[in-house]
This record gives C-alpha cells, structure tokens and sequence, in this order.
C-alpha cells in the first residue's frame, strides 16, 4: 500500500512543480520563428518587385547604340559605274556631287563644241575641193580677207578641220578618264571608310642645314618629318 501511494504523491508534487514555474518559462517562443519567416518572405517579395521594376524599365526604355554607317565597296563601285555621281551619294560624299557634275556638264559641252565646229569644218572642206558650184558651205567659214578659191583658204579649212578634230578627240578622252577617276574614286572612299587616322600621323616642315659633299658650307634646306607612330 505504501508504493501506489508514494507514487500518486510524486505525481502530485511534480503538476505542482510544473504548475508553480513562471509562465514564461513554459511558454513556447512561437513569435521569433514566426518573425523570422515574416522577414524572409518580405525580402524574397521585396526582391521580386524590385526584379519585375527593372524588367519593365528595360523593355519600357531600350539602350540605342548608334550605328555608324560603313559603305559596301562593290555596291558603291556599282553605283559609280551605272551613273557617275551616284557612288559618291551611296558614300555620303554629296560635296562631291557637285564637282563631278561640273566635270560631266564642262567635258559634255566640250565635245558637243567641238564636234559641232569639226563637221562643220569638214564639209566646208569638202565642198571647198569639189567642183560643184552649189556647195558653198566655206564662204561662211572663211574671214573675209581670204579667196575662196586660193590654196590658202583650202589649207586653212583642212587645218581647222584637223584641229577640232584634235580637240573632241581630246574631250572625249577627258571624258572617259575623268569617268574613270569618279569610279576609282568611289571604290577606293567606301574601301577607306573606316581607315583610323590616328592624331599621331602628322606631318612638319622646319627648316634644317644638309652637309654639303666636297664642302665644308652646309646648305639652307627643308626637312619633312613625318610621325607615324
């Protein structure tokens, strides 16, 4: 009988132990975890906003990089060979334009000038050796002080004929070099146009004193330096 009892009064005294502790002591600290996974949830939300912020400003706002223009040398050789000028405008050179034009409208004017003057020359020559009576196309030519019939009015017809011969042969040469350097020069722009010319790649002129051979006078001369590096 004795050990039920001494056993019920231990259980008594241990729920009265248990019932004496501060309410502290027993209480479970539930508001520190529940605190914490609060903060962990705030930054990862924080975190996200701040994500989807900048996402949007990216797609709202694009970076624009500047595109720097480069010609395409075959294009820009083309464009040249089908119509002078238009190799330069591909490259845009426009104050080129005008001087090519200039050249085209100045050799054209030359050409049609003197082919103008050598055929009317060369019939003036013609009907000037014929012995019809009727072709007088010279007498318009010719100054006034010289006879139609002379040999001296043949020779002066048959000299002028020859020199504007020359001279639209010449033009039209002009012509086609002049052609040719608008091409060249449109090819060889668009193939430079991203050459780098450096600040370093300069050129100057000062005078310098040359040692002269077999003299011992040196000579007053100019010097040209060039930097390249």
């Amino acid at each position: 009988m004795k050990k039920p009892l001494l056993l019920v009064v231990g259980v008594l005294l241990n729920v009265a132990y248990v019932l004496a502790l501060p309410t502290d002591s027993i209480r479970i600290n539930t508001t520190d975890s529940l605190s914490y996974t609060t903060s962990q949830e705030q930054q990862k939300d924080l975190s996200d906003s701040l994500n989807i912020t900048l996402d949007s400003l990216a797609k709202s706002q694009p970076v624009t990089i500047p595109v720097v223009f480069k010609p395409d040398p075959q294009k820009s050789l083309w464009y040249a060979i089908i119509f002078p000028g238009l190799g330069q405008i591909y490259n845009r050179q426009y104050w080129k334009v005008p001087i090519v034009y200039g050249g085209v409208a100045g050799l054209t004017y030359a050409i049609s000038w003197n082919g103008k003057y050598y055929r009317d020359y060369s019939r003036g020559y013609r009907d000037i050796m014929d012995s019809d009576p009727n072709t007088k196309s010279y007498e318009k030519l010719l100054p006034y002080s010289i006879d139609p019939s002379s040999s001296e009015a043949k020779n002066l017809m048959k000299s002028r004929q020859n020199t504007y011969r020359r001279y639209r042969d010449l033009s039209i040469v002009g012509a086609v070099a002049f052609y040719a350097i608008t091409v060249i020069d449109a090819y060889v722009d668009a193939q430079l146009a991203d050459f780098d010319i450096s600040p370093d790649l300069s050129m100057q002129v000062a005078p310098t004193l040359f040692q002269t051979p077999n003299s011992y006078k040196p000579s007053v001369g100019v010097q040209l330096n060039f930097n390249l590096f």
